[in-house]
Formats: C-alpha cells, structure tokens, sequence
C-alpha cells in the first residue's frame, strides 16, 4: 500500500489515476450501518463489460501514433496486456477479450477475473508482462513506472501509451486509438457509436429539472486517513457536469485535481450531495461513518445523507460502460418520488 507522502512524490503521474489505483487495493468489506441507499444492489450496474457481437479479426500490421511521441507498428494481437482498468474494458467491449493474457489491480470486471496479475502494488512490472510473451501492449500516461515502460519497449514488444482519459469527450478517440493499434478499426466504428448513441440516451432520460446540484466528488481511503476533496482535473468533474449537476469542488475555486478535505474547504463548497467510489464509502464505515469527517455532516449533502457511490473500476473509467455510470449517478441523485 501507498501512503499520501508517496503520492505526493510522484508529480509526473496524474493523481486521479493514480488514487483510483490505490481505492481499488482495498479489500471489499461490508457497508457501515445506516448506509442507506448509497451504491445499494439496487442502483449499483453490474461488474461486467458487453462485447460487440462477433469475434473481429485484426488486419495487420498496423502503424499508430504513441502519446509519448513514438511511431509504434503492431503486427500480432494475439497476446494483449492492457495495463490499466480502463484499458482492459475497451479491449474486452471491441470482442478481443479471448486474446487477454493479464490484467493490473484495477481491472475488476468479471470477465477478467481469471487473469493473472502484472502489478505490485500500483505499479506494473515489467519483469511479469515479459515473461507472458505478449505481442501488443496498451498504456497511458499515468502507467508507470517509467524504467518499466522503458524496460517493455526495449525488449522489443510494440507497446502503445494513449492520453490519460479525463472527459466525456475522450471517450470516443481513445476507442479509435485502440482500435487503430489492434487492427479492428470497424469494431472501433460500432463500438463508438454504440457508446455515443448509449450516452445520448442516459442523458435524454434525465429527470426535467431546473436545479443543478452541487455534487463534491471524495475520494475516500480510511485504512490510511486520506481524505480528499475533488477538483476540476479529479476526473469526476464531466460526469457530474453531463447528469445536470455542478462540480462543488471546481464551483468553490479548487484547482488541480484534489486538495485536503477540512471543514473549510466542504463548508466553501456547500455540496448538495457527495460523489464516492464504493469501496471508498466501505473503508470509512459507509454514510454514517462519512459523516464524521471533518464538515461533512454540516453541508447540505451531509444533513440530507445524500451520497453517491459508483463501483471503483467503473467510475471514472471513461470508456463503453460510462453510459452505465451516468445512468447509475442519476438514479441516486435524483431518486425516484424527490422533488
């Protein structure tokens, strides 16, 4: 496990990614009492991926462009290492699961579960991808450590980074990216629209209101005492936005990602409901375990017990299942029967 000093000594990877990482390192335990309805069975999508019909079959070899600058050629997808949750679910959504042969900790749908693990802690080890002899592998930004990408790509393996996911609105070419690299740019195309028509249609069954509340985004990791408040570049800022409410954080003046939760910053930001990856909830003793926090019983969220929570590996994955993250957002934030 990582501390916070940890995470603050590594300014080159995005922190967002880095402390969904963390989250999902916690064992699952039980919700604390008086949870209530936050991330219950009732409203929480299943833990899984829908891949496109059919098996596509890769053409290749293809060429694509690397985000870290390097022209990257592609001529085996037989053995796929995606090295990232996020990753992982495009792969598996474009009908290539069958060709996966690890996955990292925050790749948790069911379909992966059976993969070996490549990671040690957060980080990947290079030493663990290489001796499963993969023929393509799949990074972003934030993967790292750098000496283990470096150590991947010197070894030969076509090793792919793509930008770090952080809106909506890359949802789209980062599925084209994908698909370019493994050879399936029509499985891309109809995984694409598929996701965009998804989208449009869980923003069309929005509740008509005239309120826009305000939803601060905790990332929550009580086995450590990290307590942080989300800002504009927390990752959670474009589907708070898309589900008609206001980021509280980015509202409050925050910037970066995340900073410190203390009663003043909460109070500055007054949300009217809190957003929290579930097992997050789980380490501080669910809704009433929150509530003792610093501020967070005296905001509006606090006194109305207005949390939602959305499975780690889901929530700020940006890629096919996001349609299933904003609908599963809005059913908590706008309860049906509440005015």
């Amino acid at each position: 496990m990582l501390s916070s000093s940890t995470i603050r000594s590594r300014p080159a990877r995005r922190p967002a990614l880095l402390l969904l990482l963390l989250g999902l390192l916690l064992a699952p335990t039980a919700c604390g009492p008086g949870a209530g309805p936050a991330g219950s069975a009732a409203t929480r999508t299943p833990d899984a991926v829908e891949p496109l019909p059919g098996a596509p079959a890769p053409q290749l070899p293809a060429t694509v462009a690397s985000a870290d600058g390097h022209q990257v050629t592609v001529t085996s997808a037989d053995r796929i290492i995606p090295l990232n949750g996020s990753l992982a679910e495009l792969v598996f959504s474009l009908g290539l699961g069958p060709r996966v042969v690890a996955r990292d900790v925050s790749t948790t749908f069911r379909q992966a579960a059976e993969l070996p693990v490549i990671t040690q802690a957060h980080d990947v080890s290079a030493e663990g991808v290489l001796s499963l002899h993969p023929t393509v592998v799949l990074a972003d930004r934030s993967t790292g450590p750098a000496e283990a990408v470096a150590q991947i790509r010197a070894a030969g393996v076509p090793l792919v980074v793509l930008d770090d996911a952080k809106q909506l609105a890359d949802v789209g070419p980062r599925i084209d990216t994908v698909a370019a690299a493994l050879g399936i740019p029509d499985a891309g195309r109809q995984l694409k629209e598929r996701t965009e028509q998804r989208t449009g249609e869980a923003r069309a069954a929005l509740p008509a209101t005239h309120r826009h509340p305000r939803v601060a985004f905790l990332y929550l990791r009580g086995s450590a005492s990290v307590y942080l408040l989300g800002g504009p570049a927390s990752g959670a800022t474009s589907l708070i936005e898309a589900v008609g409410g206001e980021d509280a954080g980015k509202a409050a003046g925050l910037t970066g990602d995340f900073t410190p939760l203390t009663s003043e910053a909460l109070v500055k930001a007054a949300p009217d409901a809190i957003l929290v990856m579930s097992k997050g909830l789980d380490s501080v003793g669910g809704v009433d375990g929150l509530l003792k926090l610093p501020g967070v019983a005296q905001t509006p969220a606090g006194l109305d017990r207005r949390v939602v929570s959305v499975e780690d590996g889901q929530l700020l994955s940006y890629g096919p299942r996001t349609p299933q993250v904003l609908r599963e957002i809005a059913a908590q934030l706008y309860p049906a029967g509440a005015e």
